[in-house]
């Protein structure tokens, strides 16, 4: 295999990545659900992280990924790997985590935030790489259970990125049965991406038919972060009441 770097916490990083691919769709999965309800409750999480927890409502995002123990997860635009702790406490003690952000988000926005996360225990099974949206991982590192893009669909309008390109990689990237699960902000009917700057929103048939026409199967909504009064025209950054947001599951056949 080719060995990439991408930005992972030097050698450790890399021989960590030549184990996960040697090994790569070798374990088999728990075939037991963890309790979501003690991740999300474990006391070594942050307070910062539970205030997130307010409006995100991770043990019903957690139920709906389906996240097992020994799963090899994608987690797509992570940040400051909020979404990315909750995976790796999900997917525990066999399970690995790949957490992606593009260089410009890190230079801009995550910073020093998400190598700094990596320093806890319960990371030791994450890699984090630094790479496009629109190739999201090396060539080599294949047969993901599970790809989770939360609330920055919309960004990669604005930011310019091939998003045709980005799905498919994400297809390819997962193995037969894969799930990827997209959230966002929901915009208003009928205006497409033109809000996706200005107010962070993207209409949610937008995303269907762009992962669709990847060669997804869309399967399932969630909506457990839906509320119909939310006008959707403001920014979802100053909202007046909680924002609308869809949660959509999507299998690679």
């Amino acid at each position: 295999m080719t060995l990439v770097r991408s930005r992972l916490s030097g050698a450790a990083g890399l021989v960590f990545l030549w184990l996960a691919e040697l090994l790569g769709g070798c374990a088999a999965l728990d075939e037991e659900r963890p309790n979501y309800f003690w991740i999300v409750h474990n006391q070594e999480r942050s307070d910062a992280d539970r205030v997130i927890d307010l409006r995100r409502r991770p043990e019903k995002l957690l139920a709906f990924y389906d996240a097992r123990p020994g799963m090899r997860v994608l987690d797509l635009s992570a940040g400051a790997g909020y979404n990315t702790e909750l995976l790796a406490r999900a997917v525990w003690p066999t399970g690995v985590v790949y957490a992606q952000n593009s260089p410009y988000v890190v230079e801009n926005f995550v910073k020093g935030r998400f190598d700094e996360r990596l320093k806890k225990p319960v990371m030791g099974r994450v890699l984090h790489l630094v790479r496009e949206f629109d190739d999201p991982v090396p060539p080599d590192v294949r047969n993901f259970d599970l790809v989770t893009f939360n609330f920055n669909y919309h960004d990669t309008v604005w930011l310019g990125i091939d998003r045709v390109k980005m799905n498919r990689a994400i297809f390819n990237a997962l193995k037969p049965g894969g799930a990827y699960i997209v959230a966002d902000h929901s915009a208003r009917p009928g205006t497409g991406v033109s809000d996706t700057k200005t107010l962070h929103r993207i209409e949610e048939s937008v995303v269907r038919r762009e992962v669709e026409a990847a060669g997804f199967k869309f399967v399932e909504e969630a909506g457990f972060l839906r509320n119909p009064a939310d006008p959707r025209d403001a920014s979802v950054f100053k909202p007046m009441i909680p924002n609308d947001e869809f949660v959509l599951k999507f299998v690679k056949p």
